[in-house]
């Protein structure tokens, strides 16, 4: 066997695999008598065929498959042997039976050869939140305006308040459209920003005023649009009063008193913003390493993660991409997204590379009692198994070798606390 290995771009190689009559003629003669007994000609009893009416009919069919299994049982040696790194399955680009000897070209993409920057100068500011009483105060009135009721109110509309009232669409003479009226809307203006049209008309209105509204347009070239909205009912929401009885029916008796809840409160919070403050501060890491490796991407991996964003996209929308916005479309647009996650991937290899970082069973059985630690519903074995298992297991090794490739760069660049006020817009 000869082979010859070229260099097509930084990501992409081609394999050129010449093997001699000597080395592919037993594959095509074993393929050659499976078709004999096999293959079906008028005029002749099946498994006597002559041999080259046989290879007139199916000789190119069989030719491609002996092709395919050499490349196949060749291409994973070769690789090994010359430290082919793989980023996308080897495809045939063209193969030739010629006299005694048979030319495959195989075409596959790579991972680049590049040279870690040291980031070892790099400092990074990690948010350190303090959770206040008004923290959790403001989170506590969120919860129970989630039991609230909303009562009628003759006071003006307010920030809090919800508006009822018929929204007419106006045409040019400011007069409503027939067919465009629609009834009973209902506004929250708390959950409407503060420069909404809507909101900055209703506010201050009573039940029976009226509100004309109108919408700017946003591009060059669309119209502007008027709407008169007639008020029926301003409805405020009453809070229910935090005592220990709503504690224990909120809670479902997980808690029996207000001081138990509130203590609560302040753990979830504190620990969903320690977490964040984690993840902003790895995703700051990432950010930086992927702008200071300008490295190119193999195809087939931008491609993956294209695919993995828009099925991310279509989940959370219920399955499927709204109407109207082709995939595509949607794809060429993630695309810049795509290219950074297979950066960071592409670095994020290297420095595991270099740190001889990997990821034992010991290391998942760890990671299977932290997890347990977190619901006693269930048992560490439990979901040991369940992680050692062929659907769980990559999907574990990926996140535990992100956390050792994470904790390795936290030792080498500076990390400064800054103290951070609870941003209300997250509560």
């Amino acid at each position: 066997m000869q082979k010859n290995i070229r260099n097509v771009s930084e990501t992409e190689q081609e394999l050129e695999i010449i093997l001699t009559a000597e080395e592919f003629n037993p594959e095509l003669e074993l393929e050659l008598e499976e078709a004999r007994r096999s293959v079906k000609i008028k005029g002749f009893r099946q498994g006597h065929v002559p041999a080259g009416m046989l290879k007139r009919f199916v000789g190119p069919s069989i030719e491609a498959s002996v092709a395919e299994k050499m490349a196949s049982k060749h291409f994973g040696t070769i690789a090994e042997a010359e430290n082919i790194n793989p980023a996308s399955r080897a495809q045939i680009e063209s193969y030739n039976y010629e006299g005694d000897q048979l030319t495959i070209r195989m075409i596959y993409e790579i991972h680049p050869e590049f040279e870690l920057k040291d980031f070892s100068g790099f400092t990074f500011t990690q948010a350190d939140y303090t959770v206040t009483d008004e923290d959790i105060d403001r989170e506590i009135n969120l919860i129970l305006k989630g039991h609230g009721t909303l009562v009628s109110s003759s006071e003006p509309a307010g920030e809090g308040d919800t508006v009822i009232g018929d929204v007419s669409k106006l045409d040019a003479e400011g007069q409503p459209e027939e067919g465009q009226t629609n009834e009973n809307h209902h506004f929250n203006l708390e959950y409407l920003p503060a420069d909404n049209p809507f909101r900055l008309a209703l506010e201050g209105k009573k039940g029976g005023d009226v509100a004309d509204v109108t919408i700017e347009p946003k591009e060059e070239g669309d119209e502007t649009v008027r709407y008169r909205v007639e008020v029926k009912e301003v409805k405020h929401l009453e809070l229910p009063e935090l005592n220990d009885e709503l504690v224990k029916e909120i809670t479902h008796q997980r808690f029996e008193t207000v001081a138990d809840f509130k203590a609560d409160v302040r753990i979830q919070l504190e620990q969903h913003f320690t977490h964040k403050s984690e993840q902003d501060l790895l995703e700051s890491i990432s950010e930086k390493l992927i702008e200071e490796h300008e490295i190119p991407t193999p195809k087939s991996m931008v491609a993956s993660f294209q695919n993995m964003l828009l099925e991310n996209a279509k989940r959370q929308v219920g399955g499927k991409l709204p109407k109207g916005l082709d995939e595509r479309e949607f794809l060429n647009a993630m695309k810049p997204n795509a290219e950074k996650h297979a950066r960071w991937l592409l670095v994020s290899q290297k420095i595991a590379q270099l740190n001889n970082l990997s990821v034992s069973d010991d290391d998942i059985r760890a990671y299977a009692e932290k997890e347990a630690e977190k619901d006693t519903t269930v048992k560490a074995e439990e979901l040991l198994n369940t992680y050692l298992s062929s659907e769980f297991r990559d999907y574990i090794v990926d996140t535990l070798m992100k956390d050792k490739v994470y904790d390795v760069i936290k030792t080498k660049v500076t990390i400064t606390k800054e103290a951070t006020p609870i941003p209300a817009h997250e509560m």
